[in-house]
């Protein structure tokens, strides 16, 4: 079973992570399955809108921290995995097609991150997200060093990022991360409907106005870059393994 599953619906792609034993956390296969399946989805010239969502009981949980000892074996293993995530934030925000997210449960780190680089969020009511990294010795990724930062403050950005506060899915819309909020079951229906709905907007057009206001993100691609060389520097900082270690020895 693939850790990624396509469908379509008329105009809609459905892209949905499916590692639910895992809480769709982040590893490699999930990393190449997601590239290879976005990329599929904003190619297919049927296809006018994608929906992002996850399967089981949460969105993304994050980077599968029972796979950090494989990743950080060689500074090559830990290169390709910080290309690889920066990667799906190209996919999202720089492919031509509208992406509508469709997130519940957890939506932890890279999760998160990915919530923000949709250009349309319908939540479920239980939705809980936050940045675990500062705490785990990790770096952000995704482009939230720019994009955060532009949509709440210097101030709000740095402590949500530091302080990794968690964030219930009415405190993410108020904050103005997310456009919708509904009840767990109403999530994945909303936001096809909505999908439906841009799909029926000129595509010529919405495709102009999703590259113009990429546009106005100038500064991203170098954030992204700048967020890799911080990623691998913390994959390979000591520090981060005996903080990773250290939680998993605390769960039970």
């Amino acid at each position: 079973m693939p850790d990624v599953l396509l469908q379509t619906q008329g105009p809609v792609s459905l892209v949905t992570l499916n590692r639910p034993h895992r809480l769709n956390a982040i590893g490699g296969s999930l990393l190449a399955d997601l590239h290879d399946t976005l990329q599929r989805a904003q190619r297919d010239p049927d296809t006018r809108v994608i929906v992002f969502t996850g399967a089981g009981r949460a969105f993304c949980a994050g980077d599968d921290l029972k796979e950090f000892d494989q990743q950080a074996q060689s500074p090559e293993r830990m290169a390709r995995m910080c290309d690889d995530i920066q990667v799906i934030t190209r996919d999202l925000l720089f492919g031509p097609k509208l992406v509508v997210g469709a997130v519940h449960g957890y939506a932890v780190g890279g999760g998160l991150e990915w919530v923000l680089n949709c250009d349309l969020v319908v939540a479920a009511d239980d939705l809980v997200g936050f940045f675990p990294e500062m705490q785990l010795g990790h770096f952000v990724t995704g482009g939230v060093t720019h994009l955060l930062p532009q949509a709440l403050g210097h101030q709000r950005a740095m402590e949500l990022l530091v302080l990794g506060e968690r964030l219930d899915a009415q405190r993410l819309h108020a904050l103005g991360l997310i456009n919708r909020v509904v009840p767990r079951d109403h999530m994945l229906p909303t936001a096809l409907a909505l999908a439906h709905q841009v799909a029926e907007r000129s595509p010529l057009a919405t495709r102009l106005l999703k590259k113009a206001l990429v546009r106005d993100l100038s500064a991203l691609p170098a954030a992204l870059e700048g967020e890799r060389r911080a990623a691998l520097a913390c994959f390979a900082d000591p520090e981060t393994a005996r903080r990773i270690h250290s939680l998993g020895e605390q769960t039970p």
